[in-house]
């Protein structure tokens, strides 16, 4: 079974006891002085497979070079989200090895990731700029996005349909179409179902910009 919304150290138990903790509490994580537990948000992550439905609502963020984001940019595009922290131990930098594989199998330069932090406190753009750096990030295809917590919160649970917490999040990748619309997710940390989701990728990028499929008429912009 996926395990989502984990946060460093936390087991199973303590999730469904319906409280999160923060990654600062526990040994490892590099927190300095966290914010108090927050209570769960109860949001459930995308089946693999979704039927097209509406563009994503419009978000603008911060990304790793320190440039404003408008996801108005993603139109036309392919995108693979996720959420992460740069203290984070190993499940991220697992989640964020498996996107630099599938950026490098799908080579295509309509396919974008889009990982966004869940510490934004501690994830400046500068923060961030070096630990894309560790992955060979192309800022061309790789965002690597913070804000204020409230703006991230909003966008991980409406818009990608992950759980986050500062320090806490779900290690799914969420896959959006040329028109903004989620389309499926699948788990980063296991192989079987990263093939599933580069396999999703590829179904995605093949279906014509200009067709019904991929780019629905009168869609509130959401138009490449």
């Amino acid at each position: 079974m996926d395990r989502e919304a984990a946060p460093c150290g936390v087991g199973t138990a303590a999730l469904l006891a319906g409280w999160l903790t923060v990654c600062g509490v526990t040994a490892g994580c590099g927190r300095k002085d966290p914010p108090p537990p927050r209570v769960a948000v109860a949001v459930t992550p995308a089946p693999a497979t979704v039927e097209p439905g509406e563009p994503a609502a419009p978000f603008t963020l911060t990304d790793q070079t320190g440039m404003a984001f408008d996801s108005a940019g993603l139109r036309g595009r392919v995108w693979v989200a996720s959420v992460f922290f740069a203290n984070c131990p190993s499940p991220c930098f697992r989640e964020n090895q498996a996107i630099a594989d599938i950026l490098r199998e799908v080579a295509d330069p309509d396919l974008v990731a889009v990982s966004l932090t869940c510490d934004p406190d501690n994830d400046t753009p500068d923060v961030l700029r070096r630990y894309a750096d560790r992955f060979g990030a192309d800022p061309a295809r790789w965002k690597f996005l913070t804000g204020d917590m409230d703006t991230i919160r909003s966008v991980a649970n409406n818009t990608f349909r992950l759980p986050a917490e500062v320090g806490v999040h779900s290690e799914r990748g969420v896959v959006f179409d040329r028109a903004g619309r989620l389309r499926g997710s699948y788990h980063l940390l296991q192989p079987d179902r990263v093939e599933l989701l580069v396999k999703l990728v590829r179904e995605v990028l093949a279906e014509p910009a200009d067709s019904p499929a991929a780019v629905p008429a009168a869609s509130g912009g959401a138009a490449p």
